[in-house]
């Protein structure tokens, strides 16, 4: 199968770039694509940077580009519940952009794309299901995805009660671009920083919660 993988930030990359594949680079434009071989799959992965946008333009650079049947996406996130710790995993199921509003111009809810019936972008769930079967200690999630980085508990708590458990900045686009594609889409995500931490636990953790994630979609690439 030909992969597509979003990757966010350089420290998230340096799971890819030192899993032991042999990798060779090609740049496009301003984008360098990562090409590997993983259990018999040929793998594009392209670093998106911080935020939506970077994230929607690599995203649908890397399906044009590669025409991949399937985008991964792995990285940290951070929790909006108590419960949840450092190097925990999920599976992410939807995705709320709260950054997105057109509750005041269409007969839409706030943060809801018309196409969709409520205010989550959906994630394959075929895939999630073949997930779970094989990982079922993975927990399926609602993530809150914007263009900044939470560190604010009022903030966070705000995220949690439109049902989310996690946040990030890029895996609404992702989702988005994939959906308009009609490319299906999996998300693996490992928490850096807890309901307390702030950017000081995310840059401690990032890295090794960064690989925990990685490994994940080593070795369900190694079944699939």
């Amino acid at each position: 199968m030909k992969i597509g993988m979003i990757i966010g930030v350089e420290r998230e990359l340096k799971a890819f770039l030192e899993g032991g594949m042999e990798i060779t680079e090609e740049k496009v434009g301003t984008t360098t694509l990562y090409r590997t071989e993983m259990y018999g799959h040929e793998v594009y992965a392209a670093l998106s940077g911080y935020g939506e946008i970077d994230a929607a333009a690599r995203t649908q650079l890397l399906i044009t580009v590669t025409g991949c049947e399937l985008v991964l996406n792995f990285g940290v996130v951070g929790a909006l519940v108590p419960e949840l710790k450092v190097e925990d995993l999920f599976v992410v199921e939807k995705v709320c952009h709260y950054d997105y509003d057109v509750s005041p111009i269409d007969p839409v809810v706030k943060h809801q794309y018309e196409e969709y019936p409520d205010e989550f972008i959906p994630v394959d769930e075929k895939i999630r299901k073949w997930v779970l079967e094989k990982r079922p200690e993975l927990r399926p999630v609602a993530v809150a995805s914007g263009d900044r980085f939470v560190a604010d508990r009022a903030d966070k708590e705000a995220l949690a009660a439109l049902g989310c458990q996690i946040c990030d900045m890029e895996i609404a686009a992702i989702a988005r671009i994939c959906l308009k594609n009609e490319v299906p889409c999996l998300s693996i995500k490992c928490i850096s920083d807890t309901m307390d931490g702030d950017g000081a636990d995310y840059n401690a953790n990032v890295t090794r919660s960064a690989a925990k994630a990685f490994e994940v979609i080593r070795e369900l690439l190694e079944t699939m």
